[in-house]
């Protein structure tokens, strides 16, 4: 896909390429991170990173790059790069003419006269990453060296020189294999063909990571080199190189690269890149899949990423129901503590709901059978039904539901919500009191397990007689306790000073969900709202540009971001509730603003994480990307905007 290529040009210029990173990730939850010259400018960047279970699942870098040098004539031609600094040597990023990310990512070299090509994917069902290296041309025979760069270190910290690592290895079939620390698991450096190993044992000290530079981070580590593969290849041979966790067969290395790029299929157009972005995203460790919040650096396995993201990596991506039922049914097994006792995102357990309802929709609709709705109730009703009740006036510390049928959300000092920044320890939006959101969720979570007891329950329903009577107070209160009708929006939550009228989108959820507790005309007036001060190009803003404490731009130090991160960014995840009330007032109307709308996210798709969905923008023009460069709850939401368009195409379109 010509959005997805780079040209000369654009390759040796640092200050671009630099700025463009690959993501290539498994069914394991193992990935390989760095930018489009190889070149590492995080911490979290590295050829093979893997879950190591007895460190507690965490990601940790093992191979944190590898050089290659190219020897012909007697002459020396290195084509790695690092930072030392503000140095960076070797400079291998001059030979650098071409890189195309599909299907894999593809580098190509030409010095002089030969042309030498890079391709690397992830074995999809091993910890494993596969380098293909291919001599396409050359006027003879070449001496190849790689060098690899070992890190054994988690993706959150660096490494420096000691003398308690392990620099010794054990030979293996066409390799050789390391484990530094006694808790990580081996390293098993591996060639297709015969290649010989120079033990030449030396830690290259201030490795510079320059984006953690630039924030003010640590940024320096010192990474062990042991020694080299020397092999020679002849003008149009080819090799794979392995790194992995268990030692394989070299035989099988082409095969299983060629297997591994097969899998990953071709790109022909948008839907099929967020479909395997989704694919990435979604993780089967020990048998157990889960959903990754995010590359490179979000966890595997959130209660609210997971919850809000699920409908679109599953059901709207690829129509999967039963990978939606296999993973929703993880969570509630690994999740129970935060469904039914305590969370400091309280409105997480509530939205399971929502979840359930989009599945329900897309079942039914999709298998054209309302019987679905019962057997999927009856599968997660009890579980639904829990969480209400566990909200119930004394089971949770950190929320209370108050006598008008409300919940009231406060511990001091604690973001109790989606928007839980710290600056300094203490949460730039605590949003103590009642939250518009979550009182949202409230009420759709009960208003549907009513109607669902009042079809398939019980004729004399102990939950119904429960929360019946709430469902009638927050009817009563909600529209009241929230809506300013001379502002004409909905407060972002409501404390002992009275309603915060910060414009933010949490407003949304209340005119989006399938039970909504606001009339009509509310509705129009929030959408407006919403779409005169926070609709964006590239999402959503998390407050109003009017407002004196919005921050249009994500840059600057850990302070700084965090400041703006829900006082102005933008974020894609939220066009989920915005699409779904505009489709649902306006109806197909409303496609050629959707489409508008979403562009600008395939217009972008070569910047910050190249063919993948960031998880921020800038709230300000030209709405730059941040965060995770590859977002499960970005490209879930990207994913439902694009059933929801297809639903709502015009007669004309189809």
């Amino acid at each position: 896909m010509a959005f997805l290529k780079f040209n000369k040009s654009e390759l040796v210029n640092l200050e671009y390429s630099l700025k463009r990173e690959i993501i290539v990730a498994n069914k394991t939850g193992a990935y390989c991170n760095t930018s489009i010259v190889t070149c590492n400018t995080r911490r979290y960047h590295g050829l093979l990173a893997v879950p190591v279970d007895r460190l507690g699942g965490g990601n940790y870098i093992l191979l944190s790059s590898l050089d290659e040098s190219l020897v012909v004539g007697g002459k020396q031609f290195n084509l790695g790069i690092h930072c030392y600094g503000d140095i960076y040597e070797p400079r291998g990023h001059k030979y650098i003419i071409d890189f195309d990310s599909d299907p894999a990512p593809e580098i190509v070299y030409k010095v002089g006269d030969i042309i030498f090509r890079k391709t690397i994917v992830m074995a999809p069902d091993n910890d494993q990453v596969l380098i293909k290296y291919c001599l396409e041309s050359a006027p003879e025979k070449a001496t190849v060296l790689l060098k690899p760069f070992l890190a054994f270190r988690s993706v959150h910290s660096l490494t420096s020189q000691n003398g308690e690592a392990r620099t010794d290895y054990t030979e293996v079939e066409n390799g050789v294999s390391f484990r530094l620390y006694d808790a990580f698991p081996n390293l098993n450096l591996q060639l297709s063909s015969k290649a010989q190993f120079k033990s030449l044992p030396y830690w290259y000290n201030g490795v510079t990571y320059s984006d953690e530079m630039r924030r003010g981070f640590n940024c320096r580590e010192d990474l062990f080199v042991p020694g080299m593969f020397v092999t020679t290849m002849k003008p149009g041979e080819s090799i794979v190189f392995s790194a992995s966790v268990d030692e394989d067969n070299p035989k099988t290395l082409k095969r299983k690269f060629a297997d591994a790029v097969r899998r990953l299929g071709k790109i022909d157009n948008y839907h099929d890149l967020l479909v395997r972005d989704a694919d990435f995203l979604k993780c089967s460790r020990n048998g157990h899949k889960r959903i990754n919040a995010g590359f490179s650096w979000l966890e595997t396995g959130l209660l609210r990423e997971t919850v809000e993201s699920l409908p679109g990596l599953t059901l709207y991506a690829n129509g999967d129901c039963a990978e939606f039922e296999e993973i929703l049914d993880n969570l509630i097994a690994d999740e129970q503590e935060r469904l039914l006792h305590r969370t400091t995102q309280v409105e997480a357990p509530l939205m399971l709901t929502d979840s359930v309802q989009q599945y329900i929709h897309f079942a039914v609709e999709t298998k054209k059978d309302q019987a679905e709705e019962k057997r999927i109730w009856k599968k997660y009703g009890k579980t639904l039904k829990a969480i209400i009740d566990s909200y119930a006036p004394g089971n949770r510390n950190e929320v209370a539901m108050h006598p008008n049928g409300l919940l009231w959300s406060q511990m001091d000092g604690v973001a109790l919500s989606w928007m839980n920044a710290y600056v300094g320890g203490r949460p730039v939006t605590e949003r103590a009191g009642y939250q518009v959101e979550t009182n949202a969720f409230w009420y759709n979570a009960i208003s549907f397990a009513l109607d669902m007891e009042k079809k398939y329950g019980a004729k004399k329903s102990a939950f119904a007689s429960r929360w019946s009577k709430v469902r009638e107070l927050i009817e009563a209160n909600y529209q009241e306790t929230f809506w300013d009708p001379e502002a004409g929006y909905l407060a972002d939550y409501v404390d002992n000073s009275g309603r915060n009228m910060d414009v933010r989108p949490n407003q949304l959820y209340a005119v989006s969900l399938d039970y909504s507790p606001v009339d009509d005309e509310v509705k129009s007036a929030v959408v407006m709202t919403v779409n005169n001060e926070l609709v964006t190009t590239r999402g959503i803003r998390t407050l109003s540009p009017r407002n004196n404490k919005y921050r249009g731009v994500y840059e600057g130090s850990q302070i700084d971001r965090d400041l703006a991160y829900h006082q102005g960014c933008a974020f894609p995840s939220l066009l989920g509730p915005y699409m779904n009330i505009c489709f649902k007032m306006m109806g197909p109307n409303f496609y050629k603003k959707a489409e508008y709308l979403t562009e600008g996210f395939y217009a972008d798709i070569n910047k910050h994480g190249v063919g993948a969905f960031s998880e921020l923008y800038d709230g300000d023009p030209p709405h730059e990307a941040h965060g995770a460069i590859s977002s499960a709850c970005s490209t879930a939401a990207l994913l439902r905007v694009y059933y929801l368009m297809n639903k709502n195409r015009k007669e004309g379109k189809k």
